[in-house]
């Protein structure tokens, strides 16, 4: 049996500020991680992650991720 999990470090920026995670990462792990309050959106390098695809979407070292909070207001 092969161990699929390489347990290294990678380095991404989160809404503009860099943080470590630990491999293997994807959008789903990042936002079970952080837990943003809905409604939301997520950008990885500029592109829209759209939520059926968070468990499929990997993050890769140097990956620019933006978690976007939507707000009404008056």
């Amino acid at each position: 049996m092969t161990n699929t999990q390489t347990n290294e470090i990678i380095e991404i920026r989160i809404n503009g500020e860099p943080h470590s995670l630990g491999t293997p990462a994807t959008v789903a792990t990042l936002i079970d991680a952080r837990k943003p309050r809905p409604p939301f959106a997520v950008e990885v390098n500029k592109q829209l992650v759209r939520r059926p695809s968070y468990g499929e979407t990997p993050l890769r070292d140097g990956d620019q991720v933006e978690i976007v909070t939507l707000v009404g207001g008056g």
